[in-house]
């Protein structure tokens, strides 16, 4: 049976769109001279963010337009540079972006009622989160436990740690009794790397890249591409499920709890 899900924060369960980190990055680098795209910004989502940032540095045209605005390549002590400025920029916004997306109280509560843990992981810091969690739980989102890359020693996602740390806190007996519930290629990478169920989740993802009310706003035959886009994105990433929204994933649980493991 599953004994626990863990889910990754914004994205998946808060901040839908993923709109707070994106943000804060395009105006960090801004400072910079540097202008970044959305879909730059978004790539490299639920990493650890100053890797977030070294893997930005390192893209073609980040990198060539860095060399060319700074007159030098970009280095280690920018990654640091960068992130002085992310981060008081992400802080002063935070507590805007903390409100659960659809779905996520009452699937929460489902989980609850059929025996299951909830556990976390993130690729916010410990003191990011310090303002995501109470600010959640204010609005009706605590899960058991929560683990960032900071409990891990820096090793974020795709690295599985934070995955073993959640089932060391719950008492979880094996992992193929875990599922992984995220809304970016790193957390499907940190899912398959612990050898848990690692599914994506599409709506209100940073993958997907929209707004709700963008998304609403598109014709059924954009959401249905929009969603098949990101889809394909989190199977290629080595997903072993896809859900629509939260309100899926119960019954994907129970099922995994009464079919034998299938990879």
């Amino acid at each position: 049976m599953i004994e626990a899900v863990i889910f990754d924060w914004a994205g998946t369960t808060v901040d839908y769109g993923c709109f707070a980190p994106v943000q804060a990055f395009i105006e960090a680098f801004r400072h910079f001279g540097i202008e970044v795209t959305m879909e730059e910004t978004r790539k490299p989502m639920g990493m650890l963010k100053r890797d977030h940032i070294r893997t930005m540095l390192s893209m073609d045209r980040i990198s060539a337009e860095w060399l060319r605005v700074r007159g030098r390549a970009a280095a280690e002590a920018d990654v640091e540079a960068v992130y002085g400025q992310f981060e008081p920029k992400l802080f002063s916004i935070l507590d805007r972006f903390a409100a659960p997306k659809p779905y996520v109280t009452e699937t929460v509560a489902r989980l609850r009622d059929m025996g299951v843990k909830i556990g976390s992981t993130t690729g916010y810091t410990d003191s990011m989160m310090a303002v995501v969690v109470p600010q959640a739980a204010r609005q009706g989102y605590a899960p058991d436990c929560w683990f960032s890359p900071d409990s891990v020693g820096g090793r974020g996602r795709p690295y599985p740690y934070m995955v073993f740390e959640n089932m060391k806190a719950l008492g979880v007996s094996d992992v193929k009794n875990v599922v992984k519930v995220g809304d970016t290629v790193a957390d499907i990478k940190e899912g398959v790397k612990a050898g848990v169920w690692s599914v994506g989740v599409v709506e209100g993802s940073s993958e997907m890249g929209l707004s709700q009310a963008e998304y609403e706003a598109l014709s059924d035959q954009e959401q249905k591409a929009a969603r098949h886009r990101t889809e394909e994105t989190f199977r290629s990433a080595g997903a072993h499920f896809v859900i629509r929204n939260l309100s899926e994933l119960p019954q994907l649980v129970r099922a995994l709890g009464i079919y034998p493991r299938m990879y």
